[in-house]
């Protein structure tokens, strides 16, 4: 086959042309439409990414998997960020309300480039949400702490997708909070299956508590929709509405005016403070000892090994000591949770797996917090030194608050583990200072 009048070969190694995508931002963006399922009209429009028309490359598949090979994947998908930005932001037509813009997990914890930052601080009529796969939890959940901070700093929206695909994506759905929540289009095939029926109850009641909006993916038949439907959706995409296409057909549609997402919170995925000064400013402290304190750490393991597979457990401990004495009786929990992970000084012998165990060097914090997120129960204790030998503590079950403490216990646990993406303003003690 011959090249193609720009001169890309579908014969090319891909990995050889990832440089040249990145020198002539040689991708292109196609937009489908995201639609109101009470009205039929558009709320909005998801970017996704081609590489050179004709060249080895030219699908996302290719694109992503050569730009990883090379090390270039971060710059790669900032570049079809910006691209997808530009051409909405710039389009003769218009665009919808929303443009749902795609991250890929390893590009989270990398630094913006300016043409990105450039895109994203420009004169636009639509807002972007930034939509991100449960990948991204596993493998970069402080980094997508701190970007989801940002996101809402800048009027941004954020999307959780594929929830319902992994039991990741539904144990953090309450500490990212997303303005939209995406059910994986496989719920829809069979929806009468006990993991659609808890996944769909799941989000429901998060979105009754949060105002977010559930959108079902892969919607291609008259069934599909009435499935969404009764699911929960109140948007959706899929073949049904429209495939993949320039800008100009989506902009064609009827839109939905009054698309609104929920004003950005640029406070909340980043809080201030630490944990027990954030709880006891909500709700007294109490005074005790040790004993105490270890009668309600048992409480709240109980409450993590009887929360089924969507919870989280995450603990930040002040010694080696407390960290050795918690580990025991933490296993039995993280077998049935979907993530446990506990932040503190080294402690001797191998990672304890299921548990997840980060280290930090530099000196140690005071404070104890251990939070249980479930939707079947959410508990955060929160401790501190006091005189004498006792100990000043909160027990709380708001789960706003619950949710407040296992964020800054996760952005801590990716800072030491060197995957966090530093915030602009104070966080969590020195230790995460010195772990950077």
């Amino acid at each position: 086959m011959e090249p193609t009048r720009s001169g890309w070969n579908p014969h090319d190694e891909p990995d050889a042309l990832i440089p040249r995508v990145l020198a002539e931002r040689a991708v292109s963006p196609l937009y489908q439409p995201i639609v109101d399922l009470a009205t039929g009209t558009v709320a909005g429009a998801e970017a996704l990414a081609r590489g050179p028309a004709g060249s080895s490359v030219e699908f996302p598949d290719a694109l992503f998997a050569a730009a990883a090979r090379t090390g270039l994947l971060p710059l790669v998908d900032q570049l079809c960020a910006a691209r997808a930005i530009e051409v909405a932001r710039d389009a003769p037509d218009g665009a919808p309300p929303l443009l749902f813009v795609n991250a890929e997990p390893a590009a989270l914890s990398h630094p913006f480039t300016p043409e990105l930052v450039d895109a994203i601080n420009s004169e636009r009529p639509y807002r972007i949400v930034l939509e991100f796969t449960e990948r991204a939890l596993a493998s970069h959940p402080a980094a997508l702490l701190t970007i989801a901070s940002q996101v809402h700093q800048t009027d941004g929206a954020l999307a959780l997708d594929d929830v319902g695909a992994d039991p990741l994506s539904l144990a953090f759905l309450p500490l990212v909070e997303p303005e939209v929540v995406k059910l994986d289009m496989h719920l829809l095939r069979d929806p009468h299956a006990r993991h659609t029926v808890e996944t769909a109850a799941v989000v429901g009641a998060y979105a009754e508590r949060c105002g977010a909006v559930v959108l079902a993916e892969g919607i291609e038949t008259e069934e599909d929709l009435a499935t969404a439907r009764a699911l929960g959706a109140r948007w959706g995409q899929g073949w049904l509405f429209g495939r993949p296409g320039p800008l100009g057909a989506v902009s064609g549609l009827p839109v939905h005016r009054s698309a609104r997402l929920r004003s950005p919170r640029p406070g909340l995925h980043l809080p201030s403070g630490t944990p027990f000064s954030v709880a006891s400013a909500r709700h007294h402290s109490r005074v005790g000892d040790q004993r105490t304190v270890d009668g309600l750490t048992e409480y709240l393991l109980s409450l993590a090994s009887g929360s089924g597979p969507y919870t989280l457990v995450l603990g930040a401990y002040p010694d080696p000591e407390v960290g050795r004495s918690w580990l025991p009786r933490l296993v039995p929990a993280a077998g049935t949770a979907a993530f446990a992970g506990i932040v503190g000084p080294s402690l001797a012998g191998p990672d304890p797996r299921p548990v997840r165990v980060v280290p930090v060097t530099g000196p140690g914090d005071a404070e104890t917090a251990l939070a249980v997120v479930s939707p079947q129960g959410t508990a955060a204790l929160c401790v501190r030194p006091g005189p004498g030998g006792s100990v000043d503590f909160v027990l709380t079950h708001d789960p706003d608050l619950v949710h407040a403490v296992a964020r800054m216990v996760l952005w801590r646990m990716g800072s030491a583990a060197g995957r966090g993406v530093s915030p602009t303003d104070h966080r969590w003690d020195s230790t995460v200072a010195a772990a950077r």
